[in-house]
């Protein structure tokens, strides 16, 4: 299985959420992490980024909503809004992969 994070340097949550799919591919050694600059509009469109940080699982987004942008993205958990998605909901979303 194939974790692509996406991401780009203007938003600091993706430093999280690259910590919580290390904590995941320990656990599940067939799983492998790589990360995608995303540095201009242009590159975003290209790639339909759809915000910092971006999570493709096997090329879906298991969060899949958001517009197309070069924007930090926002994620609905169960404390509330925040920056990257728990690591609960990143386990789940790989479990339904």
């Amino acid at each position: 299985m194939d974790i692509s994070l996406l991401y780009f340097d203007g938003c600091p949550n993706w430093k999280t959420t690259a910590e919580r799919l290390t904590v995941i591919a320990a656990e599940r050694p067939e799983i492998t992490v790589i990360r995608h600059l995303v540095e201009t509009v242009e590159d975003a469109e290209r790639v339909a980024f759809h915000g910092s940080p971006s999570i493709l699982i096997d090329g879906v987004d298991p969060f899949a909503g958001a517009g197309v942008g070069l924007a930090c993205r926002i994620y609905q958990t169960p404390q509330g809004p925040a920056g990257s998605p728990t690591l609960e909901q990143l386990r789940s979303a790989v479990a339904h992969a």
